[in-house]
């Protein structure tokens, strides 16, 4: 394991605050046009430069935006001709990384983004991103209209049957990222989410099966599908990891449960992490482990004092275990 980090840009002045912060694994973000084998391999060997590897990539239409706030849906909708277009543009991009040297990307399938309701107050001024659904407005409709979990299912199919062979052929791991939050099973805003459960993540896996199919698994995101993310989280890590589909971790911590939670600072959630990062270590988690969603400060615009502090917790874990045995 490692200290990883998927905050951009890459440029030389954020890869020497990686640096001086104990990073030396990140998620790495390409200009718009630099989606070649020339410009990636060019990226890689200035993250290099500055003692960092370039572990990772994310497929640049593929985040967690909302419909309504991205052109770019045509997978998850299930919109021809553009969904074969963006199906291409995803097979082109892992041939150029592996031509490049990047052996892993990361995306997500998702419609409806990240939800949450309003922040609500945190240590030392900072807020929480919270998710109460109780206080969410359920009669929002998106342009992307009613769609059942049995399309979502036949739109992440039709994806997966097409990209994993490819990823498989190039040795490029695909990294999927959970649905946030999961929602009632009837969907939300017209919408299901089927990477919102558990149960979701492992039929997931199970579609395509290949060791380079597998997950970005956030920690927090798992964590707000449970009603006892304290106990579950330890299962759920040992199901996916023992199975050597995790690729990928986002290190948060949450105070809550299903439907109501905060995202807190690591150090002061729910969750035992020092006791995480040695279920990781006992399922032999090779890859990176990254901060994500830290609580926001008007002293911190841009989070780097935030990270800094997730580097730094995530490190000396790292440190604790390895030292355990």
């Amino acid at each position: 394991m490692t200290v990883g980090t998927q905050r951009a840009p890459t440029n030389d002045t954020m890869l020497m605050y990686f640096r001086r912060h104990g990073v030396e694994h990140i998620c790495g973000y390409p200009n718009e046009d630099g989606w070649t084998e020339a410009r990636l391999r060019q990226l890689r060997e200035q993250c290099e430069s500055h003692g960092i590897g370039l572990d990772m990539v994310q497929f640049p239409f593929m985040s967690s935006s909302h419909v309504d706030r991205s052109e770019r849906k045509a997978i998850m909708l299930g919109q021809e001709p553009n969904r074969q277009e963006e199906i291409d543009q995803a097979c082109e991009i892992i041939r150029q990384c592996a031509a490049a040297g990047i052996p892993a990307i990361k995306y997500n399938l998702s419609l409806l983004g990240v939800l949450r309701t309003s922040p609500t107050p945190g240590r030392g001024g900072t807020s929480y991103s919270t998710w109460r659904l109780k206080d969410a407005d359920p009669n929002i409709r998106t342009r992307a209209g009613q769609i059942s979990s049995e399309e979502i299912w036949e739109h992440i199919t039709h994806f997966l049957e097409q990209v994993v062979p490819v990823a498989e052929e190039f040795k490029v791991r695909l990294a999927c990222h959970p649905h946030d939050p999961g929602v009632p099973p009837e969907g939300f805003h017209g919408i299901a989410r089927v990477l919102g459960t558990v149960e979701g993540l492992k039929r997931f896996v199970e579609i395509k099966e290949s060791p380079h199919h597998g997950l970005n698994l956030c920690l927090g995101t798992t964590a707000e599908m449970l009603q006892a993310p304290t106990e579950e989280i330890h299962e759920v890590i040992r199901y996916f990891g023992s199975r050597h589909k995790i690729f990928n971790i986002h290190f948060r911590n949450i105070r809550g449960r299903r439907d109501d939670f905060q995202e807190v600072f690591p150090d002061e959630g729910d969750m035992d992490m020092l006791r995480i990062m040695m279920t990781l270590k006992e399922v032999d988690y090779p890859y990176m482990v990254m901060p994500d969603h830290m609580p926001r400060h008007p002293d911190d615009p841009n989070g780097r004092q935030a990270f800094a502090f997730g580097y730094g917790y995530i490190k000396g874990l790292i440190q604790a275990v390895d030292a355990l045995g």
